[in-house]
């Protein structure tokens, strides 16, 4: 509890409304990181579609930086902490690693515990969907928690069958911790009503590491 309380989330996720659009990218999603310390974002498309641009790379405090993705798109971000590169050249890092050896992670996902953004992006301007998820635990600066489904694998704490409905798997002692520090953030797999968000207009994406 101490630890979770010392930070309230490693991300916050705000839209940015555009008043113009042209050329073939549906959405510029920028990279803000307010830590105190670097952050190493990792990105994964979804539905075996082409990786972004960037699959990875290195955010020291203070820097923004772009990505471009296409519209229909879907995937998900983390922010990769404590990474290094070791004497033969492979690069790792301690919490959300991706497991590339490479700052690129070319289309592998972060390893629990990690704390996700999620969006898909709708074609034609259509309605996008975001959230922040904690479903895979979330990773802090000096250490990392587990969520319930990681630690027990349990159908009850995964919601895999025969829990495998919103009835049968409703929120766990353990969900309602994550939610009650990060209230707007997937805690548990049928998490929608309060996590996930929408909008309109093909906005371009904000993600704040440490807002």
């Amino acid at each position: 509890m101490m630890m979770m309380k010392s930070q309230a989330a490693l991300l916050g996720l705000t839209t940015l409304a555009i008043l113009f659009f042209s050329g073939a990218h549906a959405a510029k999603i920028t990279f803000t990181n307010k830590c105190s310390y670097t952050v190493w974002p990792g990105t994964l498309t979804g539905d075996q579609k082409p990786q972004l641009s960037l699959t990875g790379f290195k955010l020291a405090t203070g820097i923004s930086k772009s990505v471009d993705a296409p519209s229909p798109w879907s995937g998900r971000f983390f922010g990769r902490t404590r990474c290094s590169t070791d004497a033969s050249g492979k690069f790792t890092c301690a919490t959300a690693d991706c497991g590339s050896g490479q700052v690129s992670c070319n289309g592998n996902g972060a390893v629990p515990p990690a704390t996700l953004v999620e969006i898909t992006i709708a074609p034609n301007g259509g309605q996008d969907f975001y959230d922040v998820s904690l479903v895979d635990g979330f990773n802090l600066p000096m250490a990392a928690c587990k969520s319930a489904c990681l630690a027990f694998n349990k159908p009850k704490y995964c919601c895999t069958p025969p829990n495998d409905k919103p009835k049968t798997c409703p929120p766990t002692n353990y969900s309602r911790l994550f939610k009650t520090q990060c209230p707007q953030a997937y805690s548990y797999a049928y998490d929608d009503k309060s996590s996930t968000f929408t909008c309109n207009a093909r906005p371009d994406y904000l993600i704040t590491f440490c807002p």
